[in-house]
């Protein structure tokens, strides 16, 4: 992270991001009041685990502390947000903690004080901004985890050369966050950016939204496995390097095997990834004929298959793309920050309160 630059200090002279200020009036996130330098606190609720960091103005974490998430019981969640904020304050080495910045998996309101929905925990229209001040006397900023990823990819990652981004996180499922003219865009009520769940297939796979074809069914980690499980089941002898790490039992093939065998040069994982490549980048050529971005930064854990990936997805983007050769068009690049950018981006955010 070293050649990463100051939170908003300007880009290269004669880019978009050479636009970006600092002054102590309404900043590029909206809220009021510049970025300070002091240290603040990123948290990152997923469904599995609380991820938290302090974290410096330079976007640099510099001590970190993870809990389980209790994903049943909302105050439960509350109390391990602010235990691991707890443990994070006292290694501050006497520096002032400014504020915390929350990066919640679910749709968050838009005045970023409630979590309205979280599917993978027990969050209905939780006070979550409200609870966690209450117990810590800190200022507190509630945000969804994929918008803060976002942001510190704009900030100090993939994007922070441009003012016009998508952040694509391919994980179990499909995320994504919108930065636009410098701003995060969360729509009018907040769940802006909801990119996996625009229909790619009519009467495709069911999603676990309840709709089906929805683009997360076909470009994210749960459809490889879904795809990798059903090819070994059906193609036993051309799926021998899955099997062979799956212990032979095709339900019990991941999504890391599949890249892992594609890095290692298997044919079969090999296009089942570049598969996935193509329905990502067929994705991002409507998304860039609805929102024109600069770039569109891929992130997440199936993202680590990297130019497998990326090429295709590429590729397809190109075929897709309305008007192709008469227009400018944008990058795909891989994310920077990788896991740490949701405490980054949350961190950041609180920052600039």
């Amino acid at each position: 992270m070293s050649d990463v630059r100051e939170a908003g200090q300007d880009g290269p002279a004669g880019t978009p991001a050479a636009a970006r200020a600092t002054a102590d009036v309404e900043d590029s996130t909206g809220l009021t009041g510049g970025p300070t330098r002091g240290l603040t606190i990123g948290v990152d609720v997923g469904g599995t685990k609380i991820a938290a960091g302090l974290v410096d103005s330079a976007g640099k974490i510099v001590a970190e502390g993870r809990r389980e998430t209790p994903a049943t019981s909302p105050p439960e969640i509350v109390a391990a947000i602010v235990e691991v904020v707890k443990e994070l304050r006292s290694r501050a080495e006497g520096q002032e903690v400014e504020a915390i910045g929350v990066g919640a998996a679910g749709f968050v309101d838009a005045s970023r004080s409630e979590v309205l929905f979280a599917p993978n925990l027990a969050w209905r229209k939780e006070p979550l901004k409200e609870a966690v001040q209450a117990r810590t006397s800190l200022p507190t900023v509630v945000e969804n985890d994929a918008n803060a990823a976002a942001w510190a990819e704009f900030q100090f990652g993939g994007g922070r050369d441009v003012d016009d981004m998508i952040l694509l996180t391919i994980g179990t499922g499909l995320g994504g966050g919108l930065v636009l003219n410098g701003e995060l865009y969360r729509g009018a009520f907040g769940v802006g950016g909801e990119v996996g769940h625009f229909r790619v297939v009519p009467n495709g796979h069911l999603c676990g939204c309840g709709n089906r074809g929805c683009w997360e069914q076909y470009a994210s980690g749960r459809a490889l496995v879904r795809e990798a499980r059903d090819f070994a089941r059906s193609s036993p002898s051309q799926a021998d390097a899955l099997l062979a790490l799956a212990g032979g039992t095709a339900d019990r093939i991941e999504g890391p095997m599949v890249t892992k065998a594609a890095a290692a040069g298997d044919t079969a994982a090999t296009e089942l990834v570049q598969d996935l490549g193509r329905w990502l980048g067929e994705g991002i050529a409507t998304l860039a004929a609805i929102l024109d971005p600069a770039v569109v930064v891929i992130g997440g854990g199936v993202s680590e298959a990297a130019d497998l990936l990326l090429e295709p997805a590429r590729n397809a983007f190109w075929r897709q793309l309305t008007a192709r050769g008469h227009r400018p068009t944008l990058e795909i690049r891989p994310a920077v920050l990788g896991n740490e950018a949701g405490i980054i981006g949350a961190a950041d955010l609180a920052r600039r309160r």
